[in-house]
């Protein structure tokens, strides 16, 4: 009897995520059975009754989103390499042992959704500014620095900033950037890696208002829903290229449901 997959995304809010369709559609063209269901977890609530279900098979594969990429991490019992390197996780599974693991599929989903936005542009290493300091921050700063990239943190709690650069020091060493002064970057590309500008607040923006992007930049906004932010609209009315996160959504999703299923889903190559 073929298996019925039971896959689903832990995080919270969850009313934005587009990642059930996303998934149903890989499922169908895949030819496999399955759902993929949104389970809202508060911070501070209990994440083991849902990893108890994929431990003992219950479920077959879990996505992480805001706030658990981090706070998931000590429940775990493996995690692939470049989980450790980023030390943040958005795709579960158990093994046959019934051990939990733990990877991260943003970092390779960003990079691979960077360059398929900015073409030659973003094969050619500069120097980039992360807004944000979070789990989805560490995917994006990991990737560009594997990359070659010259990385700047800026975020609103300055020690999760610090805490990131330590972290990721044995890589190259990111600069770290006063909240206050994020609008005096010379950066080449700026990623927005916080929640301002997701639905419901749709109004809020991680760029100071009034405020020129650098000469000859590019804006990344890990926000998709709604497709255009206000960051965004800041970028465009300044003549500045920019893209929303769906892509990186997708790439993300192709590479989480390949380890799940062991089928790629009819999207453009990726690479692990």
């Amino acid at each position: 009897m073929s298996r019925c997959y039971r896959l689903g995304l832990i995080g919270y809010p969850l009313g934005h995520s587009r990642s059930p369709a996303l998934h149903q559609g890989f499922l169908a063209a895949c030819g496999l059975q399955g759902e993929y269901r949104l389970y809202e977890v508060a911070p501070g609530d209990d994440l083991r009754p849902l990893l108890t279900d994929l431990r003992l098979h219950r479920l077959h594969g879990l996505n992480v989103t805001i706030p658990h990429k981090q706070r998931v991490l000590p429940l775990l019992d493996r995690l692939t390499p470049t989980a450790q390197a980023v030390a943040a996780v958005n795709t579960l599974w158990a093994d046959e042992e019934g051990l939990l693991w733990g990877d991260n599929t943003d970092a390779p989903g960003f990079y691979h959704d960077l360059a398929a936005c900015f073409g030659a542009w973003a094969r050619r290493p500069r120097h980039a500014l992360i807004l944000g300091a979070g789990g989805a921050a560490r995917a994006v700063a990991f990737a560009l620095l594997r990359g070659g990239w010259q990385v700047t943190i800026s975020a609103r709690r300055a020690e999760q900033a610090q805490a990131l650069a330590r972290h990721l020091s044995s890589a190259a060493a990111p600069a770290v950037l006063p909240w206050e002064a994020r609008g005096q970057t010379t950066a080449a590309l700026i990623v927005n890696a916080t929640p301002l500008g997701m639905a419901p607040h749709t109004e809020t923006t991680p760029w100071p208002p009034d405020t020129p992007f650098p000469p000859l930049a590019r804006v990344y906004d890990l926000v998709y829903n709604p497709p255009e932010t206000r960051l965004l609209r800041q970028a465009r009315e300044a003549g500045v290229p920019a893209a929303n996160g769906w892509g990186m959504l997708v790439a993300q999703a192709a590479l989480a449901f390949r380890r799940w299923t062991g089928c790629t889903p009819p999207e453009p190559s990726l690479q692990d």
